[in-house]
């Protein structure tokens, strides 16, 4: 094989995969998106997507972080770094100062990108504490229903012997069924001897 040929052969291939390179590289280019939320303590989560599809940004991402305070304090700007949590998650550098701030995250690569957030930071010590600490009315049972042991017995004690003071005067179901039982066997009785009465007073 010539020379010349080796060189078309080998431009027609570099030529072939710009081409199908191309459209690889668009897909993943465009403008991006940025969603700023706090973290529960100190810090931001910054979360960046592809605006045209939502999808993660796997490129490197260059951004810095600043806010102001109600008060009148500065801070930052710091950057911002990736988090393991995830691949196109990110923090800022350093925690922020505990109070109220408006923050302003600014992306430069791979897109240029701004996003404003209001987040409430808070001391990290004080945020576990909350979390470990049990409940309000979790601590255990009322005062009062512990104190009153012996008038819960009582009250049930006394139910105990109404229900019984109360069975004994009305008999009962048992007691039921025997006055019935009786009334009827009476009954009977009676029939039969009226029967008997009223054979030996008929004609002979």
């Amino acid at each position: 094989m010539s020379k010349t040929l080796r060189y078309a052969v080998t431009a027609l291939l570099a030529g072939l995969t710009l081409l199908l390179g191309a459209p690889a590289a668009s897909a993943s280019g465009g403008a991006i998106e940025l969603e700023v939320t706090g973290d529960g303590a100190d810090n931001v989560n910054v979360l960046v997507t592809w605006k045209k599809d939502d999808r993660p940004v796997t490129e490197i991402v260059a951004g810095t972080l600043t806010a102001k305070s109600k008060d009148g304090r500065s801070y930052g700007p710091v950057e911002l770094r990736s988090s393991p949590e995830g691949q196109n998650l990110y923090h800022a550098a350093e925690a922020l100062p505990t109070g109220e701030w408006k923050v302003t995250v600014k992306v430069s690569k791979p897109a240029k990108a701004r996003k404003t957030f209001t987040a409430i930071a808070k001391d990290p010590a004080v945020v576990a504490a909350a979390a470990t600490s049990p409940q309000d009315g979790s601590a255990g049972p009322a005062q009062g229903d512990a104190a009153t042991p012996g008038k819960d017995g009582a009250n049930a004690s006394g139910q105990k012997d109404a229900a019984a003071s109360g069975a004994a005067e009305d008999g009962g179901p048992l007691g039921t069924l025997l006055i019935i039982g009786v009334a009827t066997l009476a009954l009977a009785v009676g029939v039969v001897t009226w029967m008997r009465l009223g054979r030996r007073d008929g004609p002979a």
